[in-house]
């Protein structure tokens, strides 16, 4: 079976550099420790677990004296607990995350009212609307959006990292038609935008497509709907083992991306994989 390999695919640049200053403290400090999960891959997690890097749940758990503080970003109050524990603070936090942080804490400041168009429950979402103060929301859907009377609203909107240009725009539009006055920052990061640029040019192109990420991680469940959107059957997956050869009965070319947490070793894998069958 012919396999291609989207031309944008896999780790990106906030998370070679998250994992190079991680892979550097453990040199230094044994039982090194990350404030939840790094990044959302779980089979690198777990790598970083076998090489001794502990995921805590609270900056209390800390033990080694030294805390990661995770890609996606932290509250502003948990690094200030970080520091009165008198922990040395790694942070890891996407240098495009951090730049979302600045804008919606200007946009605060300025008197917005701030809007995140993201998913709710996502870390790097609370950590953004935390950073914007109590003055602020999530819209996750152009639903959400109709939701909300905007008229009168001075408004200022920012995006998750991850979301979809699409998604963004929409809920844009519609504030900007209702309300007094919106102030909008396309904060998608450009490895994102162009690894959903290419998933949506690839898909159409093949009999299938294969999406290879953390289930937790908001970008690669991005890159699984833009390619079910295009009408091929998709799959999600984390590792080759949950590949069904039944899934490509029959096909002759198959397209494969992954998500900006997922490293080439895993990507690899996954296209032997589909090579064999």
């Amino acid at each position: 079976m012919k396999v291609i390999v989207a031309d944008q695919a896999g780790v990106c640049f906030g998370v070679k550099r998250a994992l190079n200053l991680v892979n550097a403290e453990a040199e230094k400090c044994e039982g090194l420790a990350t404030l939840g999960p790094l990044i959302h891959n779980p089979q690198v997690v777990q790598d970083l677990e076998q090489k001794g890097v502990r995921v805590v749940k609270s900056v209390g758990d800390v033990q080694c004296g030294v805390i990661v503080m995770p890609s996606h970003g932290v509250p502003r109050d948990v690094m200030k607990a970080a520091e009165n524990a008198g922990l040395k603070i790694v942070d890891a936090a996407c240098p495009f995350v951090e730049n979302v942080h600045c804008k919606v804490e200007t946009l605060a400041a300025e008197g917005y009212m701030v809007v995140v168009v993201g998913d709710a429950g996502h870390s790097e979402v609370k950590a953004i609307k935390n950073a914007a103060g109590e003055n602020s929301v999530v819209i996750s859907s152009l639903e959400d959006a109709q939701s909300v009377d905007w008229s009168g609203k001075k408004v200022g909107i920012v995006s998750q990292t991850t979301q979809t240009p699409e998604r963004f725009g929409e809920v844009v539009g519609l504030i900007a038609s209702q309300a007094k006055e919106v102030v909008a920052y396309n904060t998608i990061c450009y490895a994102t935008h162009d690894r959903q640029s290419a998933a949506r040019e690839l898909a159409p192109q093949v009999e299938a497509m294969f999406v290879v990420g953390g289930r937790n991680s908001a970008n690669t469940n991005r890159l699984a709907e833009i390619c079910r959107e295009s009408g091929v059957p998709t799959y999600h997956i984390e590792t080759s083992s949950e590949i069904q050869p039944d899934w490509v009965n029959g096909m002759e070319t198959v397209g494969l991306t992954a998500g900006a947490s997922t490293p080439e070793w895993i990507i690899e894998e996954v296209k032997k994989r589909l090579e064999e069958l």
